[in-house]
């Protein structure tokens, strides 16, 4: 076995949510003030997943005060507390940056999925 895929293979967790484009999710990160930490949500809309392995990574899209917000988190940080689906949608793209040219309640506006 190669030695970055065994150090690759360390490096990934364990418990990983399933989550995909369309879902809407609340991401739980660790952060870190002085010496204090804590955890603060980030709840949006997944438009976009990349990558494979340890460099997999997903996009989290909200609308705060009226203006998109996006952030790009990794997918094995460990950062990340954990990855909440609250619920999935039902869209026909890998990537929804159609929705970045919307604005209101139309930005995040996705078919629900019936699949639990």
């Amino acid at each position: 076995m190669n030695i970055i895929t065994k150090i690759e293979q360390e490096q990934l967790k364990e418990e990983v949510a399933d989550f995909n484009v369309g879902d809407s999710v609340k991401v739980h990160t660790r952060v870190k003030e002085g010496n204090k930490e804590r955890i603060q949500i980030y709840a949006g809309l997944v438009i976009a997943r990349k990558g494979g392995g340890v460099n997999a990574s997903f996009t989290v899209r909200k609308i705060s005060y009226g203006q998109g917000v996006e952030r790009v988190f990794p997918v094995h940080t460990p950062r990340i507390e954990k990855i909440e689906v609250i619920s999935r949608g039902k869209v026909r793209r890998a990537k929804l940056n159609y929705l970045r040219d919307r604005i209101g309640k139309k930005a995040l506006l996705v078919k629900a999925s019936n699949k639990k």
